[in-house]
């Protein structure tokens, strides 16, 4: 078994046995708690993009994070990756630092979070992003706007500039379900880039403290997108149907 992906799963382990530390109360360090995810899935898929060639490796990641009673908070992200000729990639790792908040007396929260994609033993793929969110409860109805600026060349491709254009609508149902989506334009800027339309709907039920969900992911790529035209590209951009199951703690 490849040595980052051995690492990812024991990594997946770990936090996942802490859960029954964490339980009953999260542990205060430094005047601030400690938690995290786990989470298995058939893919993972990223703005309608599969990061495991379709499902050709498990679909296994993990969190953990620090928050502050203030709404900062820094964590660590890792899962099984897979991009199609890069034999060198089995993994995406990434730490993040942000802040969340509420606007005022507006009912208006916000988000805005720092990720930085690091891709051991292919480093030449990384790259980072200004995740900024700002949402607001209409009764059962959450609604979601994001904007999602890269800080530095996307994956690495020199000039690469892209930012991420979305709207995350859900709705809270009866006995722990749920149903909600995502609409975006990824835009992707440079020499030879193109932008693409993606989005997901999904139902997500709890049950036995664990979140199942699942869900539809598709695109308008076609064979005529400049990046993801060739057979390659279609593939890893094609509609598909996701099962998941998480915990968070």
């Amino acid at each position: 078994m490849n040595g980052h992906y051995s690492r990812l799963m024991i990594a997946s382990i770990a936090v996942a046995l802490t859960h029954t530390a964490f339980a009953e109360d999260k542990p205060e360090v430094l005047g601030g708690t400690i938690g995290g995810s786990v989470k298995f899935a058939t893919d993972y898929v990223f703005r309608g993009e599969s990061e495991t060639v379709s499902g050709e490796i498990p679909a296994v990641q993990a969190s953990l994070t620090w928050t502050h009673s203030s709404g900062a908070y820094v964590g660590y992200f890792g899962s099984t990756n897979k991009f199609e000729g890069s034999p060198d990639i089995s993994a995406v790792v990434g730490p993040y630092v942000g802040k969340y908040g509420d606007i005022g007396d507006s009912g208006v929260a916000y988000n805005v979070m720092a990720f930085a994609y690091q891709y051991p033993g292919a480093s030449r793929y990384n790259y980072s992003e200004l995740y900024m969110y700002v949402s607001k409860q209409f009764g059962p109805v959450n609604l979601k706007l994001e904007v999602t600026p890269t800080l530095d060349d996307w994956f690495g491709v020199n000039g690469w500039k892209g930012v991420n254009y979305a709207i995350h609508p859900k709705v809270a149902l009866p006995h722990d379900f749920s149903v909600d989506g995502s609409f975006g334009y990824q835009e992707l800027t440079g020499d030879g880039a193109e932008g693409w339309r993606h989005w997901n709907v999904g139902v997500t039920k709890k049950l036995w403290g664990l979140d199942f969900d699942l869900r539809y992911h598709d695109t308008d790529i076609d064979r005529g997108h400049k990046v993801y035209g060739s057979p390659s590209g279609r593939k890893i951009f094609k509609e598909r149907v996701v099962f998941a199951v998480s915990k968070s703690f």
